[in-house]
C-alpha cells in the first residue's frame, strides 16, 4: 500500500482510524519519521575511560544503537580510538618514564599543546598506555586498567554483539585530518579500505562517517566512500549573559578552512545557504547542541551572571534554556538528518530548567525532531527516549 492511499484510509472513520494504528500515535518529526538513534559517545565514557574497549561493551550492553570512536593515527599508521592526537588528555603516558623523552610541544589546529603526540608511537607502544577519565567528577579507579584500541577492533566488537537481530552501528570520526595530512599520516584512505573490507560501503550500512573539516568529508566522498556521512558543527562556547555561542580558534572554523583562508564560520553551515552546501556532499549534520536550544543565565546589577545555585561556580546550572532555533526543521527541509552532542548527566551541565534532571533535557530535544543524540550515558538517553515515545503513543 502505498503512504497515500493508506493516509486516505485513515481517514474514513474512527473505526478504520484504530485499525490503522493512527488514533493513539502521533507522528515523529524525525527525518525519516522513525525514532531516534542513541550514539554512545566515546563509549559509556560516563562511566568507564573513554574509546577503550571495555567502555564500547559497556555502552552496548546499556542498549547503546551506536558507538563512536574518534580515529587518530599512530606513527606506524594504525588507526586507533582516541579524542586527542595529545595522548596526556586521555591516558597515563605521563606515567611511563620510559617515554619521559617524547614529550614535547608543537601545534595542532593552531593551537599550542605540550605532552606525548600519538604520531610518536607505534601501535605496540600505545599499547602499554592505559586510558584514565578526562572528567574529575567521574569514577577515577578504573585509570590506567583498560588499553587503547584500534578501529579494526571496534569494527569487530560491533559485528560481534550485532546478533538476534539487533544491529551495533559504528560512527567514526576522522579527527584533526589536516594535521594528520601533514605529517604524513592521513586517515581517509584507511578509513575507507577498512570500512569495505568490512562490508560497509553503502548507505543502508550500520556507519556513519563524521568530521569537523568538510575537505575531509568531500575527499572520502571522491574516493568513493558511499556510507552517510556527517558534518560537524562547533563553536568555542556560549556567552551566559547573552546565550549567543562565540567563537574562537580553534573553535571557530573547520581547520581546512583556515588554512585556505576561508573567512567563514562554523555558523555560516547552520545558514539555509550553509545546509544547502553541506547537502552536496553530506547527509547529515552533527551540531553542538546550543545551535539548537541555547541557554542564557540572570544578570545582576553589574551585568553578570547570577550564581543562582550558589555553589560559588557559573555554568549551565545557572541558566535555563532559551526558545529553539529553526535548525532541526531547517535541516530536515535540505534533507539532511541532525545528531546533537554531547549530552551528559553532571548536574553542572543541566541547564536550571530542566531542575537537574537529564532525562527533561533528552526529551526536550527529542520532541523537537532531533534524528539522534551523541551521549555519554547512554542508558539514561534511551531512558529517556522510551518516556518520549511513550509520550508519543509508542
Amino acid at each position: 500500500m502505498t503512504m497515500k492511499k493508506h493516509l486516505v484510509l485513515c481517514t474514513l472513520g474512527a473505526a478504520v482510524l484504530t485499525a490503522c494504528g493512527g488514533s493513539d500515535k502521533s507522528p515523529l518529526l524525525t527525518l525519516d519519521g522513525k525514532q531516534p538513534i542513541v550514539v554512545a559517545h566515546r563509549g559509556a565514557s560516563g562511566y568507564l575511560p573513554e574509546e577503550t574497549m571495555e567502555a564500547y561493551v559497556k555502552a552496548i550492553e546499556l542498549g547503546a544503537d551506536v558507538i563512536e570512536p574518534d580515529l587518530i593515527s599512530t606513527k606506524d599508521g594504525v588507526l586507533i580510538a582516541r579524542h586527542d592526537p595529545n595522548l596526556a588528555y586521555s591516558t597515563d603516558v605521563a606515567s611511563h618514564p620510559e617515554f619521559a623523552s617524547r614529550k614535547k610541544t608543537v601545534q595542532v589546529d593552531g593551537e599550542t599543546q605540550t605532552g606525548w603526540f600519538a604520531s610518536d608511537f607505534t601501535l605496540a607502544e600505545i599499547k602499554t598506555l592505559g586510558g584514565i577519565s578526562t572528567d574529575a567528577e567521574r569514577p577515577q579507579q578504573y585509570n590506567g586498567l583498560y588499553k587503547i584500541v584500534t578501529f579494526q577492533e571496534i569494527i569487530d566488537a560491533a559485528k560481534k554483539y550485532s546478533v538476534n537481530g539487533r544491529v551495533v552501528a559504528v560512527y567514526p570520526e576522522t579527527k584533526n585530518p589536516t594535521y594528520h595530512r601533514e605529517l604524513g599520516l592521513p586517515i581517509e584512505d584507511k578509513l575507507i579500505a577498512m570500512v569495505k573490507a568490512a562490508g560497509w560501503n553503502s548507505k543502508d550500512a550500520p556507519i556513519y562517517v563524521q568530521s569537523f573539516e568538510p575537505g575531509s568529508l568531500k575527499y572520502m566522498k571522491a574516493q568513493g566512500l558511499n556510507t552517510r556521512l556527517i558534518q560537524l558543527i562547533d563553536a568555542d562556547d556560549v556567552d551566559l549573559a547573552t546565550g549567543k555561542l562565540t567563537y574562537a580558534a580553534p573553535y571557530d572554523r573547520p581547520y581546512d578552512w583556515f588554512k585556505a583562508g576561508d573567512k567563514r564560520l562554523f555558523s555560516d553551515m547552520v545558514t539555509t545557504a550553509g545546509l544547502a552546501e553541506i547537502k552536496t556532499y553530506a547527509d547529515g549534520i552533527g551540531p553542538w547542541k546550543p545551535y539548537i536550544m541555547s541557554v542564557k543565565g540572570q544578570l545582576d546589577a553589574n551585568g553578570k551572571v547570577k550564581d543562582i545555585n550558589g555553589d560559588g561556580k557559573v555554568n549551565y546550572a545557572d541558566a535555563s534554556s532559551l526558545p529553539p532555533t529553526t535548525l532541526i526543521a531547517d535541516a530536515h527541509k535540505a534533507g539532511l538528518m541532525v545528531h546533537a552532542y554531547t549530552f551528559r548527566n553532571e548536574s553542572r551541565r543541566i541547564p536550571a530548567d530542566f531542575k537537574g534532571d537529564p532525562k527533561a533535557e533528552y526529551k526536550a530535544f527529542y520532541r523537537l525532531g532531533l534524528d539522534g543524540v551523541f551521549s555519554d550515558f547512554a542508558d539514561t538517553a534511551i531512558q529517556a527516549r522510551t518516556e518520549y515515545l511513550r509520550e508519543m503513543g509508542r
